[in-house]
């Protein structure tokens, strides 16, 4: 993969965990929260979007991208969880986070 490429996979994959992680998030404190029912479908409209972010990917292999983008989401969710909901991540987060991002180098990169 290109240099430009795996830039703009990259930052792809930060814009669909962005969209998704934070759909979700708006989704949970709609519901968990009682923010209402426009938090919850403002969370729709980002999962929406998250969709078709995913779909720009320059790999055309599904389940590739998909299988890589697993491993973004779980460092991002480990992130969001930091920056909106108190979370600490203990020594094992952070292994399993970086054993992630090396398994997503390994499955879009590693050709």
């Amino acid at each position: 993969m290109a240099r430009v490429t795996a830039a703009r996979a990259i930052v792809l994959f930060v814009a669909a965990a962005i969209c998704e992680i934070g759909g979700a998030y708006l989704v949970w404190v709609g519901v968990k929260e009682h923010k209402g029912v426009l938090c919850v479908l403002g969370g729709f409209v980002a999962l929406s979007v998250y969709g078709l972010v995913a779909a720009l990917q320059p790999s055309n292999e599904f389940g590739r991208v998909l299988a890589a983008y697993g491993g973004v989401f779980i460092v991002g969710s480990l992130l969001w969880g930091v920056a909106f909901d108190g979370f600490h991540p203990d020594r094992s987060d952070l292994a399993g986070a970086l054993i992630c991002l090396v398994g997503v180098g390994v499955i879009m990169f590693a050709r």
